[in-house]
């Protein structure tokens, strides 16, 4: 294929991910009412918006967060497409593999930051108020709020599966992972504190789930990049 038949190729799996998503946003938004009931049902705090449009941008918010997550596979599916010609045949189905695995992943992410970090750091600054202020959240703020401490964890746990896949294609191996590991650790760290609020606490508790998934990340790279070289071995005897 030349350069342009692969741009042609490029446009078609980008046009199938863009629709992907937009059915699914459509979708979404016509069950996004009952998903927000049943995000603040156990909520002690009543929730305010301060203008007519601010209930409008939080159901848009959790459509689009529903959407992007059916989307991951879908995604997926189409850059396996996308770069299976240049695969072999064994390539090919371990890679496939890598498709369901990503979804997985990104659920898991949500579902730690939802169930484990957010109450968490949420009771945390709570607490530090010791009933000296009011409480009082807009409803766009707590869902800002909420975003913030879930939604990066989702494409962060699928580290593991994003550096196999690359270590699949040659383009990395565990020993370069293992040479860059300082500076991948600065890296999770400023990305743990931008995505954090602005305490000690939180950044801890999202920097070590970080700094475990890049380790385990380096262990399954080692995994694939030695069963490749066996079977590199194997075809060349």
């Amino acid at each position: 294929m030349d350069l342009i038949g692969h741009f042609e190729e490029l446009r078609k799996r980008l046009i199938i991910t863009l629709g992907t998503f937009i059915v699914l946003l459509i979708l979404a938004f016509l069950y996004v009412q009952d998903i927000y009931q049943w995000l603040v049902q156990d909520l002690e705090v009543k929730l305010a918006i301060l203008g007519p449009s601010d209930i409008l941008w939080v159901y848009l918010m959790l459509s689009c967060v529903i959407a992007i997550a059916g989307t991951i596979p879908i995604a997926a599916y189409q850059v396996w497409l996308f770069v299976r010609p240049a695969l072999k045949d064994s390539e090919q189905k371990v890679t496939l593999a890598y498709v369901p695995a990503l979804f997985l992943l990104f659920i898991i992410g949500i579902a730690f930051g939802y169930f484990v970090i957010f109450p968490i750091v949420f009771q945390f600054l709570l607490s530090l108020s010791e009933d000296m202020f009011m409480t009082f959240f807009t409803t766009e703020k707590y869902f800002q709020f909420l975003l913030h401490m879930t939604l990066p964890f989702g494409f962060l746990f699928e580290l593991p599966v994003v550096i196999m896949f690359l270590t699949s294609l040659g383009v990395l191996n565990p020993y370069r992972l293992q040479k860059i590991r300082k500076y991948s650790y600065f890296v999770l760290i400023v990305t743990a504190v931008l995505i954090t609020p602005p305490d000690l606490l939180s950044d801890i508790l999202v920097i070590i789930p970080l700094i475990f998934l890049y380790e385990c990340s380096v262990i399954l790279s080692k995994v694939v990049y030695k069963r490749k070289q066996q079977q590199l071995i194997h075809t060349t005897l």
